[in-house]
């Protein structure tokens, strides 16, 4: 009998622009959210929902087991600045936050969490990036009260 590796590993990735500006403008975030999926593709990433805000991002994906986290950050975060620059698509130097959260996914929850990211538009007009995000890390017990 063999034995087969079975890793199914979901993770909802947040991060935010530096300040947390909104500065993420509805044809800006087109095109990021083009190159994420085609970075995603790239990459052999399966992304199942992304959403671009004007000041940050959520996007659930499969982790392959062949990337650790803080590749992927890479992958999307710092790559995507730096595409972001080379192609002038901002006037200005254009950089993420320096952290992110990245937050497990069990597979019952994976509805929430998509109709949670469909939702951010309607989120935001009562919570802040700022807010939303901390309340994050207090239900991951990474801050306390």
């Amino acid at each position: 009998m063999a034995i087969h590796s079975h890793v199914k590993i979901w993770v909802h990735f947040i991060w935010g622009t530096h300040n947390h500006e909104k500065i993420i403008t509805k044809k800006f975030g087109k095109k990021l959210f083009s190159h994420f999926i085609s970075k995603s593709n790239e990459e052999k990433i399966h992304i199942e929902k992304l959403h671009v805000r004007p000041e940050h991002v959520h996007m659930l994906f499969e982790l392959p087991s062949t990337k650790p986290m803080d590749k992927v950050a890479r992958i999307f975060k710092g790559e995507s600045s730096f595409w972001v620059n080379e192609n002038k698509l901002t006037p200005f130097k254009f950089k993420w936050q320096r952290g992110y959260g990245a937050f497990s996914v069990s597979a019952s929850q994976l509805e929430t969490v998509i109709n949670y990211i469909a939702k951010q538009d309607e989120h935001h007009k009562i919570k802040t990036f700022t807010e939303e995000y901390n309340d994050w890390q207090k239900k991951y017990g990474i801050l306390n009260d």
